[in-house]
């Protein structure tokens, strides 16, 4: 493998994934230790370099088209992941060559963390990858380098020390995360004791919900909040939604897990001033499940809360389960008057048969949709062709990730309905977005 120190790469942004280029996230490297105080000495930083395997085999069984959706996709789960569990520290993800991705963050992060975030991330991008055109379904097995910076590293230094720890990962069979010590990780936590925790963490109330405004872009005026779910684990650190489903499907509780989530925001919601809506997501668990609708509609009815109030909000990964399945669940849950929401749209492949053939409400746009779309005309093209087709079949338009005025400027004159993002707030626990909507 080259030495990615040596790579040449002026732009910023790679122009298959969206992601940095490595020349991008070496020069942002090199300026959170030049920014650091005391010249660099002791700042935090970690990084990863994730190595995907057999997508030259992909290419030539399915063809590029393929291939270059899996990178896509990969991308767009690492980018998932960092957001979902870095949303504390400032972290940068890239692209460093053909079938590599790196991962760097800026944080305090202890080496059990660091290790553990590597092991899942790994296991989300080893998730199926389904490509509605071909109607396969691939699986790719990452490999991940793991290093933390140390006095005199450079964005080079570094950079080639993962390189060689990622050669060398490559040659050892039956292993998928080294150090670039050349330590092979035993996993400090294991998995059926991080299960047993979560069990635990779910019977003593431990999961909390935090609560992601949403605003109408029409008025700039609240309108309500995503229910996400966090676990802050004594040794690991913050677990995010999407890692925490992870760990509880290999146990068997996702659908506990669920219940759980939604029986907290339900409870929430009570005290919420009157008009505000509740977002609440909706894992494949749930949808397999033939007593879904029944059992959540109760709960709904249990806490006296307006079933038009509610928004479920579900992603492909769910629908590509079972089609037939999901419609007859959302036809039920809306007959209710709940609406329904096909979420993360555009993070990856984008089947548009299920806005057909499903009875959608919103379509919530992935924050990777609108984070180019000041600087590149194609970015923007896209971008206006989706609103576009939802607005032709009938559907509002809810855009996540906006972080700055000008985004929201731009997505309100394409008009979009509704948005949230760091703009106007993070992610807040149940009495401080209380605080929030009753002020």
């Amino acid at each position: 493998m080259a030495s990615l120190a040596s790579a040449t790469d002026d732009e910023t942004r790679d122009r298959l994934t969206g992601l940095a280029t490595l020349g991008h996230a070496r020069k942002t490297l090199d300026r959170w230790w030049r920014d650091w105080p005391q010249g660099g000495i002791e700042c935090p930083i970690h990084a990863m370099l994730i190595s995907v395997g057999r997508i030259d085999r992909v290419n030539v069984a399915f063809g590029e088209t393929a291939g270059d959706g899996a990178l896509i996709e990969i991308a767009q789960r690492i980018r998932h992941f960092a957001t979902d569990e870095l949303e504390s520290g400032v972290w940068i993800a890239a692209r460093s060559s053909g079938d590599t991705f790196l991962l760097a963050l800026r944080e305090e992060c202890n080496r059990e963390r660091w290790q553990w975030l590597a092991e899942a991330l790994a296991d989300a991008i080893a998730m199926p990858i389904s490509d509605p055109d071909t109607a396969h379904s691939l699986r790719l097995w990452p490999r991940v380098a793991l290093i933390r910076a140390v006095e005199g590293d450079t964005s080079g230094s570094l950079l080639d020390t993962l390189s060689e720890a990622s050669a060398r990962i490559r040659a050892l069979q039956g292993h998928r995360v080294v150090w670039t010590s050349g330590e092979l990780t035993k996993d400090g936590r294991s998995s059926q004791q991080l299960e047993a925790d979560l069990l635990a963490a779910i019977d003593h109330d431990e999961i909390s919900i935090r609560y992601q405004p949403q605003y109408a872009l029409e008025s700039d005026e609240m309108i309500g909040a995503e229910a996400l779910a966090r676990w802050d684990h004594p040794l690991l650190g913050r677990v995010g939604a999407a890692t925490l489903f992870t760990i509880a499907e290999r146990a068997d509780h996702t659908a506990q897990l669920s219940r759980h989530i939604a029986r907290k925001a339900l409870e929430a919601a009570r005290a919420w001033p009157a008009g505000l809506r509740l977002s609440i997501n909706v894992t494949p668990a749930d949808l397999a499940a033939g007593s879904f609708a029944r059992e959540f509609l109760a709960l709904v009815e249990r806490n006296g809360i307006d079933p038009h109030s509610l928004t479920l909000e579900i992603t492909e990964q769910v629908l590509l389960a079972d089609l037939d399945q999901v419609s007859e669940a959302l036809a039920d849950l809306k007959a209710s008057g709940i609406s329904l929401s096909l979420d993360d749209f555009g993070a990856g492949f984008c089947n548009f048969r299920y806005l057909k053939v499903l009875p959608i409400d919103h379509l919530k746009l992935d924050r990777s949709m609108i984070e180019g779309v000041l600087e590149d005309d194609r970015d923007l093209a896209v971008f206006r062709a989706i609103v576009a087709m939802a607005k032709a079949l009938e559907l509002k338009v809810v855009v996540e990730g906006v972080e700055t005025e000008a985004q929201r400027a731009l997505v309100a004159r394409e008009g979009c309905e509704v948005y949230q993002g760091f703009l106007r707030a993070e992610p807040l626990s149940a009495e401080e977005f209380l605080a929030l909507a009753s002020s």
